[in-house]
């Protein structure tokens, strides 16, 4: 499982972190109050700045390893979100290539800044009068981000998470022929999750991975419990998400096949529900991956066509055997022409 943000504590007095030690992660203030020094060529400190919630310390590790260039001690009893390096950097290596090489930029050359201002007091004196704010912005999303994600991955251990089960039903037949195992979260305190708030969030944290798997081996085994009932089990199939982050792992066909083979499932009541951005994100190896999961007899879906990249090439170019019509098209389509066109067009092209 992904390694990430935890939290920390520390009693007023208590230093945090100190200048010229090797830093290794950033803390985000949750609680207490921070005092940052700065200490001079004559071994002087300066304080030049306190911090309180919702503030970042220590961010120029997330640039590199180098020593600390300040100094930080606790004011208060203080609870701070640790962001290491490595969860940076992965976060960052994901990012839109313009905004990672705009992000390196300004960072790297905030740290050149205050390398070059900790040598006169004329110099720090403007650090402390400017350049010490550039990296303290108020993070109140980004806490609240950390929090949630810490709170998934307690949820994946402590069984918060459920399946919703969706049928799939044959219109010319008129019965159930599958269904779509859907994620759903009820957090303790904070009630229903919606997928859209905690889905992205266990993506940019690499929990995705963990929670996938959990959601495949748990619809393959109600997929078996359906099928035992009903008599019908061989006749059904399940449907599950994975994203990006899935893929990303190098082993997804092998972990794939090894948890629908502990579940006594057959590869072909198993349908792989992709979106249209990961074929577009990484297409050289989610075509790999996918034809192997393919080859072993598992169907692929695309979800929502038509709201993304929909394009002739990569139906060619991907091996993917069913098209999901984007709801909004289906609602539309008996009360607009243009839309029932259009959905018209996108069987004929799937055919």
């Amino acid at each position: 499982m992904a390694t990430l943000q935890t939290q920390k504590t520390y009693k007023a007095g208590d230093i945090i972190m100190r200048q010229g030690e090797k830093g290794e992660s950033a803390f985000i203030i949750e609680e207490g109050r921070v005092e940052i020094l700065l200490e001079g060529p004559d071994g002087n400190a300066q304080v030049v700045g306190t911090r309180g919630p919702g503030a970042m310390i220590g961010e120029m590790a997330l640039v590199d390893n180098a020593p600390r260039t300040a100094t930080v001690r606790a004011l208060e009893n203080c609870r701070l979100l640790e962001i290491t390096h490595k969860d940076f950097a992965r976060r960052l290596d994901r990012a839109d290539p313009i905004l990672r090489m705009t992000t390196q930029v300004i960072l790297t050359r905030y740290r050149d800044t205050l390398t070059r201002s900790s040598i006169t007091g004329r110099d720090q004196n403007w650090l402390s009068a400017e350049a010490v704010e550039l990296g303290y912005a108020q993070q109140g999303r980004a806490v609240e981000t950390i929090k949630l994600a810490n709170e998934f991955e307690a949820a994946l251990k402590n069984n918060q998470l459920s399946l919703h089960y969706q049928p799939m039903i044959d219109l010319a037949a008129n019965r159930i022929v599958g269904f779509e195992a859907l994620m759903r979260w009820q957090h303790p305190e904070r009630g229903f999750i919606s997928p859209g708030l905690f889905i992205p969030i266990a993506e940019e944290t690499g929990l995705i991975v963990a929670a996938s798997q959990w959601a495949l081996r748990e619809a393959c085994k109600a997929l078996k419990r359906i099928g035992d009932r009903t008599g019908h089990f061989k006749d059904l199939f399940m449907s599950v998400n994975f994203s990006s982050m899935d893929f990303a792992t190098g082993t997804f066909p092998e972990d794939i096949a090894n948890i629908i083979s502990s579940c006594d499932i057959a590869p072909e009541q198993i349908h792989l529900e992709i979106t249209e951005r990961l074929l577009i994100g990484q297409p050289d190896r989610a075509r790999e991956a996918l034809t192997l999961c393919r080859q072993a007899g598992m169907g692929i879906s695309i979800d929502d066509f038509g709201t993304g990249y929909s394009s002739l090439s990569y139906l060619h170019y991907f091996p993917i055997n069913i098209l999901k019509i984007d709801q909004k098209f289906i609602q539309e389509m008996r009360r607009n022409d243009g839309a029932l066109e259009l959905v018209r067009s996108i069987i004929a092209l799937g055919k």
